[in-house]
């Protein structure tokens, strides 16, 4: 009887093809030849932009509201009033309190200036008294050579011996009077210098006075679309209240791809991404850099790898992709759509377009520093990234998200969620009294 060949066997026919489509998977997932591209892709990808929370920094109740939800407003423009009868009141105190040093200055002003008048006249006393004495002098010589040939009596003599002491005595006293005269201007001086510091103070105190009133009205810190407001008339803010969220024009993406993705991905390279929320449509843009660190070192609560059982878990480098200018449907995206970025590493890197972001990046800090600056006056505010996604945390300096928990090919295990950090809650003091706040 003959022997079966292994490959007549009924079961190794099939053995084989599992074994052929299960390398092939393998290849597939590790993307490796013949599935190997140079297109790199991601869904854990989403749309971002900096979010302004808007605030006050000056406390007071509401009184007028300005904005709806979701409208459109310019740098600059009126978003809320608060009641401003008290700071009014304070800047009318802080220039009273300014009147009252400017006329204590103008008052030692004027006391210098006796004090100079009186200098001036104890001096004309003091000249007088010399000159008497030097008389006083010359008689008392002239007596004394007059006694001696007795052609003046001794009593003659004691009385120009005393009106010579009287004259001595007069210049000591005109003397005396002059080093109190010096004495009261340098003192009247000393004093002015005081003054002067008290009307500087006044002054500051004044401007003070006046930002806390202008601050009452509550700007827009640059061109956005507002959020939902969050103010209600009537209600008592005080610095630091999240009134509302103004959401800027300037957008990007956001990818997050693995490690072993980012190997071959530069600044430069071409990007496309699909958006969800606009049925799939693609829009194109570059690489324009990449995450200093992987997300997770951005985590609030970092993974401690030195204790307990290790599992490698692969990582994601966020890479921030600048949307290309001249695309319709640009306009329509909004922080936080999901989109699946695609970057493609073996498109030749455009150094121009590098050097047009680091332009733009420049432009943009000195364009929010003025804006910040002009806005008259400009609001308390702080500034998030907006559009991260549930479970993440973001990246200090692209704005990502860390690692996501969306299904895609991958080299190894997904990465595990981290903690996001914890969302600031709305202040809710205890309003004060209505009493009129005493100056500051």
């Amino acid at each position: 009887m003959p022997l079966k060949t292994p490959f007549k066997s009924k079961a190794t026919i099939p053995a084989i093809v599992i074994a052929i489509v299960g390398v092939l998977l393998i290849l597939y997932a590790w993307r490796l030849w013949p599935f190997s591209s140079a297109r790199q892709t991601t869904e854990n990808a989403y749309v971002r932009g900096s979010v302004t929370v808007v605030a006050p920094k000056v406390d007071g109740y509401v009184a007028q509201v300005r904005v709806q939800d979701y409208m459109r407003v310019k740098a600059g423009q009126v978003l809320v009033e608060l009641d401003d009868r008290n700071y009014r009141q304070r800047v009318d105190q802080a220039r009273a309190n300014l009147a009252a040093q400017q006329a204590n200055l103008s008052n030692s002003t004027q006391a210098r200036r006796v004090r100079e008048a009186a200098v001036a006249n104890v001096e004309a006393q003091l000249a007088a008294a010399q000159a008497n004495l030097a008389r006083a002098q010359a008689d008392m010589r002239r007596a004394s050579a007059l006694v001696g040939d007795g052609s003046l009596s001794l009593r003659e003599r004691d009385q120009t011996l005393a009106a010579l002491r009287q004259a001595e005595a007069g210049l000591g006293q005109a003397q005396a009077a002059r080093r109190s005269a010096d004495e009261d201007v340098r003192s009247v001086i000393v004093n002015r210098d005081a003054l002067t510091a008290a009307v500087a103070n006044a002054e500051a105190a004044l401007r003070l006075a006046e930002i806390d009133l202008a601050n009452t009205r509550i700007h827009a810190p640059q061109d956005g679309q507002l959020g939902e407001i969050g103010v209600r008339l009537g209600q008592y803010v005080t610095p630091g209240t999240q009134l509302m969220q103004l959401v800027p024009s300037r957008v990007w993406v956001v990818a997050n791809f693995k490690e072993s993705q980012t190997a071959r991905i530069k600044p430069g390279q071409a990007a496309s991404f699909r958006v969800d929320a606009l049925d799939g449509a693609v829009l194109h843009g570059h690489v324009e850099r990449l995450s200093p660190a992987t997300g997770s070192e951005f985590s609030v609560i970092k993974t401690d790898n030195a204790t307990g059982n290790f599992t490698k878990v692969a990582q994601r480098l966020p890479v921030r992709i600048a949307i290309d200018a001249d695309q319709e449907l640009a306009a329509r995206l909004r922080p936080g759509m999901s989109v699946e970025a695609t970057v493609d590493t073996a498109s030749a890197i455009d150094e121009d377009a590098v050097h047009r972001d680091e332009q733009a990046a420049a432009a943009n800090a000195a364009r929010d520093a003025g804006s910040a600056a002009n806005a008259a006056p400009v609001n308390a505010s702080t500034e998030q990234s907006a559009g991260s996604n549930p479970g993440s945390a973001p990246d200090a300096n692209t704005g990502a998200p860390a690692n996501n928990a969306r299904n895609e090919p991958s080299h190894a295990p997904a990465s595990q969620p981290t903690t996001p950090p914890a969302r600031p809650a709305q202040a809710s003091p205890t309003p004060p009294s209505n009493a009129t706040d005493p100056a500051r």
